[in-house]
């Protein structure tokens, strides 16, 4: 089957052309040129939109206007070709590409990410010599290591949710408007101020 796959919730966006398990094109860059980079991965394997089978997306945790980003392009281009569509979450692809290391994003407002919660860094009851990966590892680095974290050199690319893990991760797909994204807390916009 050929997968396009991409998760857009972080500040690096990825994008991954797989046919039957095999990566044909892969790439890194920002949710604003997402579709430029669809479209790439597509020409440099010599397909075309109409060769797609299916639609592998990042559903979160991360950036609100990330994960809404990927997920509006989903549904738009799952419309557009008549191809179903599946979500993945954005821990658990960081966890497929450093297997055994534990998945932090960085959740801003001096907050992180770990699977299923959303959780001040200090808070993180870290394994002493547990690996750690994601945007979060790198920004809270000083603190996770305090506590006896390792933590790969900043370019390391574990700390990326590479999109041919959310191809390889996706399971019942199905129509693209019935994603939901994981927020695992309220956006800011629908905070009420006091």
């Amino acid at each position: 089957m050929v997968i396009l796959a991409f998760d857009t919730a972080t500040d690096v966006a990825t994008s991954a052309l797989v046919d039957d398990g095999e990566v044909l094109g892969e790439r890194t860059s920002r949710a604003v040129t997402l579709l430029e980079d669809l479209d790439a991965l597509l020409r440099q394997a010599g397909m075309h939109t109409r060769d797609v089978e299916a639609l592998a997306v990042g559903v979160g945790p991360g950036s609100f206007t990330g994960v809404r980003i990927g997920l509006s392009t989903a549904r738009g281009l799952a419309l557009a070709l008549g191809i179903p569509a599946a979500g993945v979450s954005t821990l658990d692809a960081l966890a497929a590409g450093a297997p055994g290391a534990v998945p932090v994003v960085d959740a801003r407002r001096r907050e992180i990410f770990v699977p299923g919660r959303v959780i001040a860094p200090a808070d993180l009851a870290v394994e002493p010599g547990g690996i750690y990966v994601g945007s979060g590892a790198v920004r809270y680095r000083e603190v996770l290591e305090a506590a006896g974290a390792q933590i790969p050199p900043d370019a390391d690319e574990r700390h990326l949710p590479r999109a041919r893990y959310h191809a390889q991760l996706a399971r019942d797909y199905g129509p693209a408007d019935e994603l939901e994204p994981q927020y695992l807390r309220i956006p800011d916009a629908d905070r009420t101020t006091t």
